[in-house]
Formats: structure tokens, C-alpha cells, sequence
């Protein structure tokens, strides 16, 4: 096996940057689609976001609120009781 592939602090960089360049490219191609055939099937995002928001005004706060959760849960996932190198746990 290469060497490069044995070095897995590549893995994470790499696969965040493909996870973000599909997304972009599915949001683009989705976006692209409803904007040249605007049909009731084929809606924006910026449409399905108002759409959603004026028959549940809730919603606004409801993404705000999981995406906080989310973040929040992440942050505490990789920070809680870390420690620098040397330090001295007590729980």
C-alpha cells in the first residue's frame, strides 16, 4: 500500500472537502434546474423556504434551533474533557 495512504490525517480534510463540493454541485444542478423549468414540481430553495415559512412561521425558529443543536453537540463531542498533553484529569 502507498505511504500516503497510510497517513490518515488526510482522510478527514479530503472527505470534508468532497462532502462539501457534492453539495454545493447538487444545491447548484437543483437550483439550475427549477430556474430554467420553474414548474410547481421544480421550486427553488429560496421558494421552499418561503413557502414553508408562511404556512408555519415556527419553522424559521424550529432550523435555527437544530441546526444550534447540532453545532452544539458536535462542539461537545470533540472538546468535552480534552486535555493538552501533560494535564492532570480530576473526573
Amino acid at each position: 500500500m502507498a505511504a500516503y495512504l497510510d497517513n490518515y490525517w488526510i482522510v478527514w480534510p479530503v472527505g470534508i472537502a468532497l462532502w462539501l463540493i457534492i453539495g454545493w454541485a447538487e444545491f447548484g444542478y437543483f437550483e439550475t434546474k427549477a430556474l430554467d423549468n420553474p414548474t410547481p414540481t421544480h421550486i427553488t430553495l429560496s421558494y421552499f423556504v418561503f413557502y414553508v415559512t408562511s404556512k408555519f412561521p415556527l419553522a424559521t425558529f424550529y432550523g435555527g434551533l437544530l441546526l444550534g443543536l447540532f453545532v452544539g453537540s458536535l462542539s461537545t463531542h470533540f472538546w468535552w474533557h480534552w486535555l493538552p498533553p501533560g494535564a492532570v484529569s480530576a473526573g
